[in-house]
């Protein structure tokens, strides 16, 4: 079996591999705590926080594509299986049952600002090995950013 090469030094790789795979796993997991949320809200803004919480799983799970493929462009194997993001999500989980439309505005509101935070820390970790998945990870970040704001506009 014929393995990628990778367009980068073996240093390179290992930063830019190691700053996609956890942005792999932050992505993945906000696909599935968006979902978890969207299927047990409840309250007077249930409509438009269920629809906005789609938003998010659709950007997720784009962003998760690009990250991987990226990823594996360089040479690098991407691991997004479910027993992986389990072990190494960063995301605080919600809570079990029906969730008020408020709390989880500001969940969600939360959990992007920590996940724009981790971006920030692999965009500046690609600035010299890897432009080209920095200049992705930019990409991904500012639309992170547009959500989280769309988010905290509601609370």
């Amino acid at each position: 079996m014929a393995a990628v090469k990778s367009p980068l030094s073996e240093a390179a790789q290992k930063v830019t591999g190691t700053a996609l795979q956890g942005a792999l796993i932050d992505l993945v997991d906000l696909s599935l705590y968006a979902k978890q949320a969207h299927w047990n809200l409840v309250g007077p803004r249930f409509k438009v926080v269920h629809e906005h919480l789609d938003e998010i799983v659709d950007l997720a799970r784009q962003a998760q594509d690009d990250v991987a493929e990226r990823a594996v462009a360089i040479g690098v194997n991407p691991d997004g299986r479910s027993g992986t993001v389990a072990q190494r999500t960063e995301i605080q989980q919600l809570e079990p049952g029906y969730l008020a439309d408020d709390k989880v505005v500001a969940a969600v509101t939360d959990t992007l600002f920590e996940i724009i935070g981790r971006f920030r820390e692999r965009i500046a970790a690609t600035d010299e090995p890897d432009p080209v998945t920095q200049d992705l990870l930019i990409g991904i970040t500012a639309e992170l950013e547009k959500q989280h704001w769309m988010f905290q506009a509601q609370s």
